[in-house]
């Protein structure tokens, strides 16, 4: 691993706006139009299943006006984290193209905790999240092992970090000083811990990669979400790519939204993505490692962003498009 480069002897742990500031969040509505298009699998293929994920409300986002085109009967089931997956088996497998398409509207609320820089504010207590053991958990390619639990200590100790948040600012600091927003080469995008802390690159799944594992390792709990970005600009068009974001739990704090990939990629907005998460996106899932409902045959899901298929149990690629249409408000 490189030397650690951080940003500041004194990391500023209060310099942001004031626990007592009431801003209202900012939001957007937009109509969300995910397709996806299973191709004719080989022949002799007994079994064809499509698993999709499809938006969920919750408190940062509202769905409505859910509308599904499938031509075959589906379901839709929700996972222990909140997550609804879209899953549909032909009873004869399709001799053309299997197109499924979703519609919704989406509002999606900017994501403000301010009690970030306040180690007084009220508790939220464990039962607001059952899950709160699995957000200290591994993941298959986040390990907690002596290396990164060591790194994590290292980043804390040069800080000076001593409370949850103050080692959770110190973490976000030393991840967007020291790793730089890059899609070149390999090994990028999986979310790869090990790879993240050598290369010192990649996209958001792998600078989440790192402030997650390093809040685990120091026994902070931390989740992992991911969905779709959407330009500032209000308007509507095709969404090429996918984004994902992370969130560290306090008991003095509750859930802070974190976002290292954005601030890196907007330094002048590196304070704000401390403690926020822009209305410029849509979740659709949590977690990492998943399994979906009902079981796929395949290894749990690195992550579940993009449709899903399997013939006859064996991963099956799936031709995707999503678009957005701002609704004026």
């Amino acid at each position: 691993m490189k030397p650690l480069l951080l940003a500041a002897t004194a990391l500023l742990f209060t310099a942001a706006a004031p626990a007592t500031t009431t801003v209202a969040p900012r939001s957007r509505t937009f109509q969300l139009t995910s397709r996806a298009t299973v191709p004719v699998p080989a022949a002799g293929t007994k079994a064809l299943e499509l698993w999709m994920p499809v938006p969920h409300s919750d408190k940062s986002q509202d769905v409505h006006d859910l509308k599904i085109e499938a031509g075959v009967p589906y379901t839709i089931a929700t996972d222990q984290y909140g997550n609804q997956t879209l899953h549909l088996k032909p009873a004869t497998v399709p001799t053309a193209p299997l197109v499924v398409t979703l519609t919704a509207q989406v509002t999606r609320r900017e994501h403000l905790n301010l009690r970030a820089t306040d180690d007084h504010a009220p508790a939220e207590t464990e039962a607001q999240d059952p899950n709160l053991s699995r957000w200290l958990a591994p993941d298959r390619l986040v390990p907690l092992d002596f290396k990164i639990k060591a790194q994590a200590q290292d980043v804390v100790d040069k800080a000076g970090a001593k409370t949850d948040l103050q080692k959770a600012r110190a973490i976000y600091e030393h991840v967007v000083s020291t790793v730089t927003y890059d899609k070149t080469g390999q090994g990028w995008g999986r979310g790869d811990i090990y790879y993240a802390c050598d290369a010192r690159r990649g996209n958001c799944t792998d600078f989440h990669a790192i402030v997650i594992g390093y809040c685990r390792a120091l026994g902070i709990p931390a989740r992992f979400s991911i969905g779709l970005p959407l330009p500032a600009e209000r308007g509507k068009g095709e969404i090429k790519g996918y984004h994902c974001w992370a969130e560290f739990f306090t008991k003095q704090t509750g859930w802070v939204p974190v976002d290292a990939s954005e601030a890196a990629k907007n330094p002048d907005k590196r304070a704000y993505f401390f403690g926020a998460h822009d209305e410029n996106r849509v979740e659709f899932t949590r977690g990492r490692d998943l399994t979906l409902k009902p079981k796929q045959a395949g290894a749990p899901l690195n992550y579940f962003v993009y449709p899903y298929a399997e013939a006859d149990g064996q991963p099956l690629e799936v031709a995707h498009t999503y678009t957005f249409a701002d609704v004026a408000q």
